[in-house]
């Protein structure tokens, strides 16, 4: 028998970045984009068009970049926001406009005060002129989890015969329990059995999402729609690393399904957004967690040490994570064994991009003894993913003492113009970005900070991932790396507002519906 294919549709990169303080610049989205492709998703969706000026560049730019993968926009069942993705994804390869509308009563109801002959009819109008720009045409039953199978019926009856190809069943806000998900997707697939194909994206409320997916699969469903490390609005969205390692691992009852996915590349795509957001998987989550492979208790070390299989399901080389690889590097390594470090992590660089990471590693390696697989994958992903730099540290002098003002000077590079500036604060952190502020003529509000430790040992790498908002604007991230605690965290605000900088006018979103939930 010949195995049937799931569908992969990621959309990290849209209801991902929905996670509070997961919003990325269009270089990090790009990057992510080329990840995703080289992970093998078959859909990416690379963000909604008609949110704002920043989301429709970078879904027109990842358009042009990804040319293995389906390139995807969300759009709302309104002219403007079809019009938006379809423009946006114009250049790409192959191309899809996802369109939706809820279906439930309470949403059709209260929150679109429509009845449902115009629901339909205004979810028609949306795939006849989707199709107006591409052929690949998918349809969401918003809150499908909640709705009346009848009228999801009826409506997907009008959308196919519009054009759409692709229906999609959201438990949009995570309620449904596994068996009843299994009944309704049963029923539809078999209802548009050779129309359409059934796709389900589940939300994760009550920690279901991952085995409503897979109850889906198994009642029907050809497409899931899931998120790396789980990212996602409230609880997140079904993490795509479980379910298609769940569909891998438990091949004997999934023995008729198989994915497009490059499982080696899980971890390093995991790190990846992990780097960029600064949104780390919980320890003890499934097959990315730090945890996922760690055994304290001494039964279960003797039992791997025996035989690996006695205690673990999955080798951690399965996922692109090798625990065995002993090429550390030092001051001493040479450009040959850098870029075989980066290709065994997953990172292909041109020669440009390559000769600045390996001056970062060079100088970093001044610092440290030894640097392992993380200090090198937050070295390049931060080099890889920066903003147009145009403010730049150059240096920074501080002053802090237990009866003291906490003081801080800051020399900051803008072109071939350097400046410096003082400025005390409430504690040293407020006074370094105060003083930046100052040089810049940015004032900056920092909505959060966060510091984490790269590595183990006394010169571990910080990394430092901030949210700022400036002029009142949506906030954005920005991230910094060093030794130094405090040079990072100058790194991190002076990221931001490059970040910011290389979006201005690109924030705002155009409409404030807050429904984008799907």
């Amino acid at each position: 028998m010949s195995k049937e294919t799931i569908k992969i549709f990621d959309t990290t990169l849209r209801d991902g970045e929905q996670s509070p303080g997961a919003s990325m610049n269009t270089e990090e989205k790009i990057q992510i984009a080329a990840q995703l492709e080289r992970l093998g998703v078959d859909i990416i969706e690379a963000g909604f068009a008609a949110a704002s000026p920043g989301d429709f560049d970078a879904i027109e730019k990842i358009a042009q970049r990804v040319e293995k993968s389906t390139v995807c926009s969300l759009a709302r069942a309104v002219d403007a926001d079809v019009k938006a993705a379809g423009e946006a994804i114009a250049k790409a390869k192959m191309k899809r406009i996802h369109t939706f509308i809820a279906t439930s009563p309470i949403h059709m109801e209260y929150k679109l005060k429509m009845k449902p002959d115009e629901v339909i009819k205004r979810a028609v109008r949306a795939v006849e002129y989707a199709r107006t720009f591409v052929e690949d045409v998918e349809f969401s039953c918003e809150d499908a989890g909640r709705s009346d199978i009848s009228f999801m019926k009826e409506i997907s009856d009008a959308v196919i015969e519009a054009g759409a190809t692709t229906i999609n069943l959201p438990d949009t806000v995570g309620f449904r329990l596994p068996f009843e998900i299994g009944a309704m997707v049963k029923e539809m697939s078999e209802y548009v059995r050779g129309r359409a194909i059934i796709s389900v994206h589940n939300h994760n409320d009550l920690g279901l999402g991952v085995a409503n997916s897979l109850e889906a699969v198994v009642n029907g469903a050809r497409q899931v729609e899931c998120t790396i490390n789980g990212l996602g609005e409230r609880a997140g969205n079904a993490a795509l690393e479980e379910i298609v390692m769940a569909l891998k691992v438990r091949n004997d009852v999934f023995s008729n399904f198989v994915t497009n996915i490059n499982t080696k590349e899980i971890y390093p795509t995991s790190r990846l957004i992990a780097n960029i957001t600064g949104i780390e998987p919980q320890p003890n989550k499934a097959i990315v967690g730090k945890n996922a492979f760690a055994h304290e208790s001494g039964i279960h070390q003797d039992g791997v040490l025996k035989h690996k299989e006695t205690y673990e399901i999955i080798s951690p080389k399965d996922i692109g994570l090798d625990l065995n690889d002993t090429l550390v590097l030092g001051k001493h390594s040479g450009r040959a064994a850098f870029k075989d470090k980066l290709s065994k992590l997953g990172f292909t660089l041109e020669d440009e991009a390559l000769n600045r990471a390996f001056e970062r590693f060079k100088i970093l390696a001044d610092r440290k003894k030894e640097i392992c697989d993380d200090d090198i994958r937050a070295l390049v992903t931060n080099e890889m993913t920066k903003a147009a730099q145009v403010f730049e540290i150059v240096s920074l002098q501080l002053m802090d003492c237990s009866e003291g003002v906490p003081s801080a000077a800051v020399k900051i590079r803008k072109g071939e113009d350097e400046t410096m500036d003082a400025s005390i604060g409430g504690g040293t952190i407020d006074a370094v970005f105060k003083a930046i502020d100052r040089i810049t003529g940015y004032t900056g509000r920092l909505d959060e900070y966060k510091v984490k430790s790269v590595s183990e040992g006394k010169d571990a790498l910080a990394n430092v991932t901030v949210k700022v908002s400036f002029n009142n604007e949506p906030a954005v991230i920005g991230h910094g790396l060093h030794i130094d605690t405090m040079l990072a965290s100058a790194r991190a605000y002076i990221g931001a507002l490059n970040s910011y900088l290389s979006m201005e006018g690109k924030l705002k979103a155009r409409y404030t519906d807050s429904s984008i939930t799907v």
